[in-house]
């Protein structure tokens, strides 16, 4: 099987740590090029190719897809020009800072006839697909409650998470997780009122963000954070039982990587679901090589994506605001 052509513009921490080794794993898959400001931190997640200049990634015959693991407001123009240049893409979230970003992208992919994916790599999880195999199955019901939570401490002074102008803030950082869930849960982006909060820090971004509003029938519940104590969680509730990812069943709802993980389900036949150690990158790597060979994979869709932007969109539009 002739190999997937991976470039990469970035070389930060989740291209270093997880996407790099996870091309690397995937038999089907080889990263031939690499890019970053400096060249040496290209050079370091093992590429063929190493490069100072984006564009000469975008540029290169021989790369298939280019993985956007740069800041986040710079995924609309390098997701543009990797598409403008014929090349399928992977972009790390936020694939958009607003809807009508992401509509744009969508757009060029769909004039292109290529890919464009956003990087939810939890999604590929075999646990996340089980949930979302059993929620369309009717086996909890109708889903009428959806409460996520994904929060964390920590940023540095000089982490582009507290710049404003580079698209900052736990919304745009680990809110998407959230919303997301409440996508794919709820089966609907629509989306009723919106009671919306953040906490916004001392640069301005929002430090917590959380929201309550009703989509597709259910009740959704969000919170994100980025200066808070650690938690993950996300339960699924429907009429007949309910699904609980994170805390009760031992596990980080969102980030499950390389470590065993459970599916608490309740209801008719209460139970545990265990699952074994896996990498989701590797599964996301392999699927969207699946997808460029034009074979049957599971993706996170263009629909999804922009269904999140734009919860996003009336989140931050409705969101009373505070200090502290």
């Amino acid at each position: 099987m002739t190999p997937v052509r991976w470039g990469f513009l970035g070389a930060g921490f989740i291209a270093s740590r997880a996407l790099a080794p996870a091309v690397h794993s995937v038999d089907a898959a080889e990263l031939v090029g690499a890019a970053a400001r400096d060249v040496d931190r290209a050079a370091r997640l093992g590429p063929a190719r190493a490069f100072a200049d984006y564009r000469t990634v975008l540029d290169d015959p021989d790369v298939d897809v280019v993985y956007v693991a740069l800041a986040n407001d710079a995924h609309l123009p390098w997701v543009l020009a990797a598409l403008e240049a014929g090349k399928h893409v992977l972009c790390e979230k936020p694939l958009g800072l607003t809807a009508s970003e992401v509509e744009q992208m969508t757009s060029a992919a769909q004039r292109h006839s290529l890919l464009l994916v956003e990087a939810f790599w939890y999604r590929w999880h075999p646990r996340t697909r089980r949930a979302e195999a059993l929620v369309r199955s009717g086996a909890i019901g109708d889903v009428t409650e959806v409460d996520a939570q994904f929060c964390f401490s920590g940023v540095d002074d000089d982490n582009y998470r507290l710049d404003p102008t580079r698209g900052g803030g736990a919304r745009y950082d680990v809110g998407g997780y959230t919303v997301d869930a409440a996508v794919w849960a709820a089966g609907s982006p629509t989306v009723g009122p919106v009671r919306a909060r953040a906490r916004l820090g001392p640069t301005g971004v929002d430090l917590t963000t959380e929201a309550e509003f009703r989509s597709a029938g259910a009740q959704v519940k969000v919170r994100a954070s980025i200066d808070d104590a650690p938690r993950q969680q996300l339960c699924v509730t429907g009429s007949l039982g309910r699904i609980n990812f994170g805390s009760d069943a031992e596990a980080d709802a969102f980030t499950s990587w390389l470590a065993p993980s459970g599916l608490l389900v309740d209801g008719p036949g209460s139970r545990v679901e265990s699952f074994a150690p896996c990498d989701p990158y590797a599964l996301m790597v392999e699927a969207v090589g699946r997808a460029v060979r034009g074979e049957d994979a599971f993706l996170v869709t263009p629909e999804e994506s922009l269904a999140v932007a734009q919860i996003l969109d009336v989140i931050a539009a409705a969101a009373t605001l505070s200090g502290g």
